[in-house]
């Protein structure tokens, strides 16, 4: 039995992240992961190759409907789809390469399989097909801590099995061979959004087709307003209160308000949400315990029941993001070092990366007012930006939502170009509990569209400077 003082299940953000902070820290670790490659759903079929598409055709609209009004002229736009999805497998390939050699050179143990407990303590490893490759692999493994970083798998409704042809994942999503004529969306939250615009600037005619009555729920309803109007635009078809029943011989159907609805479709892409990893881990013999959506269930410091075993990312409760599993496994490797671990699960960012993207941190406020928190809210719009005017990226706003009585900044909504990178500011003011005056004193470079967040914490107290 080989003996180790950290084992991680888990080689995705949360599961490598932690098992590499960890090692900073002068443990001995082990990895066991399941694919081939580490990096999990993120850098395999989620985040990444999704954004190397988001990206690629981005650059597409913009030389087919934008270039123009720059004074290029680029003459016929034609599209290499297969260098595209190329251009996304490479980036793909080189970053899990680039993990497994930080794993490498931190004198990480990766073993591929998939892992079953045995004991609190210790986990067998089943070995992957042969070829597959793992010296290690149909070993046991013990140590002291075991981490459990499975993370979590698109959700499948029982009348849209996936079968990866008609209804897919978003794993499927990401490597259509081709393009698909009609494409259905199920779900309006940031995946469907992301790859449905993915497939419609590559020509698809897509359609989204949501549940609720709004797309991407957790935002205030004047954000979502301005963003389905431009998703619109651009060519989605989006269905709001829309309950899907089925899908027969190329059309999915659903009802609202009693009255059917049909939408023809090649593809029907299934994106409601993620559930966590946990089956085939045997946490019985652990004695883990799970919640009613089989979560694994942790305290404040992400331990289980068991002592030693410790879950983080996607298979405990909270966001399903990527950034919040790695903060969870910086977290638990320093906890698990008797060293002085933080996280904050109030101030994670979520973001949509369309184009304009959507970014949020905190409350918004719609959900302040919902809690009875008198709040004061400040706006300023892209168009009256200078770098937004210059690049043609006037679409959206900032939004800042500050309690009343304080002035402490509450939360933040941003919609528009790079709204993911200008989020980051302001959740770093709300990380030391920070003002809008804060905010608004801090010194922001000129021209930049991070001056719209500067002046959306001016607007607060009606003192913007470049807005009547």
């Amino acid at each position: 039995m080989d003996t180790f003082d950290l084992i991680v299940i888990g080689g995705g953000p949360g599961g490598y992240v932690c098992a590499f902070r960890a090692a900073q820290l002068g443990l001995n670790v082990a990895v066991v992961e399941k694919r081939a490659t580490l990096g999990g759903t993120c850098l395999n079929v989620g985040c990444i190759p999704s954004k190397a598409l988001l990206h690629s055709t981005e650059h597409l609209v913009w030389a087919k409907l934008h270039a123009r009004d720059h004074g290029i002229k680029l003459g016929t736009i034609e599209l290499d789809f297969a260098a595209l999805m190329k251009r996304k497998d490479d980036v793909v390939h080189k970053l899990v390469g680039g993990v497994a050699q930080l794993a490498k050179a931190r004198r990480i143990t990766v073993i591929s399989g998939t892992a079953e407990f045995t004991s609190p303590f210790s986990i067998r490893v089943a070995p992957r097909p042969p070829g597959a490759g793992s010296e290690s692999a149909g070993a046991t493994l013990s140590a002291p801590n075991i981490v459990i970083a499975t993370g979590s798998a698109p959700v499948e409704l029982p009348f849209l099995k996936f079968d990866g042809k008609s209804v897919v994942s978003s794993d499927h999503a990401i490597g259509f061979d081709s393009i698909p004529p009609r494409l259905v969306v199920v779900g309006g939250g940031a995946i469907g959004l992301e790859l449905g615009s993915v497939w419609s600037r590559l020509g698809s005619d897509v359609t989204v087709v949501e549940f609720l009555p709004k797309i991407v729920a957790g935002y205030d309803d004047d954000v979502v307003r301005h963003f389905t109007r431009m998703l619109q635009k651009q060519g989605l078809k989006i269905e709001t209160g829309a309950k899907v029943t089925g899908f027969a011989r190329g059309v999915l159907t659903a009802e609202r308000e009693g009255r059917k609805l049909e939408f023809p479709a090649d593809k029907v892409l299934v994106a409601v949400g993620r559930r966590p990893f946990t089956e085939g881990l045997r946490l019985e013999q652990a004695g883990v315990k799970l919640d009613e959506k089989r979560r694994v269930m942790v305290d404040d410091h992400l331990r289980t029941n068991v002592p030693g075993v410790w879950a983080i990312g996607d298979v405990v409760a909270g966001p399903m993001l990527a950034h919040k599993a790695e903060e969870d496994g910086v977290a638990v490797a320093e906890w698990i070092a008797g060293k002085a671990g933080h996280i904050n699960w109030d101030l994670v960012p979520a973001i949509v990366y369309t184009s304009p993207e959507v970014a949020s941190v905190g409350i918004g406020e719609d959900g302040a007012k919902a809690q009875g928190i008198s709040v004061s809210i400040g706006k300023f719009n892209f168009a009256a930006n200078g770098r937004a005017l210059a690049a043609g990226t006037t679409d959206g706003f900032a939004k800042i939502i500050a309690d009343a009585k304080s002035d402490r900044i509450l939360g933040a909504q941003i919609l528009g170009h790079n709204a993911g990178e200008l989020i980051s500011e302001v959740a770093t003011h709300m990380e030391y509990g920070g003002s809008t005056e804060d905010l608004a004193r801090t010194i922001h470079a000129h021209p930049t569209m991070s001056e719209a967040v500067k002046e959306a914490g001016l607007a607060v107290s009606k003192r913007a400077i470049h807005a009547l």
